[in-house]
């Protein structure tokens, strides 16, 4: 009689790659858009309400700063995607991903478009509707990573 997979690694072992393959090709996609005007467009609130990133824009110019931003987010996705060849930048860019997506969670305190000013108890708009999504993304960012990495210890 054949072993029957649990219900749970059947899950796992379908879910922890397309999460990888969605998480990477959503970091490519979004990355490459920021190398369209319409792009440097959509993010400039982000951009101009962010001390760190206003002053980046106002030295190297807005479309400079999307461009290094897009490109950042291609490489996290195309590492991520490595893990079948290379945990260990896998693991690497999940855990560059990790951090760019905590960064990009505070411009929920710094964007003033992210809430609906009319309301009179918090409610997201749009924008922050955007930006609030990026908790999943750094979830699936963070669960990739730790798969690279165990996968990494065990190739040592």
């Amino acid at each position: 009689m054949g072993h029957r997979i649990p219900l749970s690694e059947r899950l796992q072992q379908l879910g922890k790659p397309l999460l990888r393959a969605g998480l990477s090709l959503n970091l490519l996609w979004i990355g490459r858009l920021k190398f369209e005007d319409y792009e440097v467009e959509n993010i400039r609130p982000a951009v101009t309400g962010s001390p760190l990133l206003s002053s980046l824009a106002e030295r190297i110019g807005e479309h400079r700063l999307a461009r290094a931003v897009g490109l950042t987010e291609i490489t996290m996705g195309a590492m991520i995607a490595s893990k079948p060849v290379a945990p260990r930048v896998a693991a690497i860019g999940g855990l560059g991903a990790t951090a760019m997506f905590a960064f990009t969670l505070s411009f929920l305190v710094t964007t003033p478009e992210a809430w609906q000013s009319e309301s009179r108890e918090p409610k997201l708009s749009p924008a922050g509707q955007f930006i609030v999504k990026d908790i999943v993304m750094m979830a699936g960012a963070m669960l990739t990573a730790s798969e690279a990495l165990a996968e990494a210890t065990k190739r040592r």
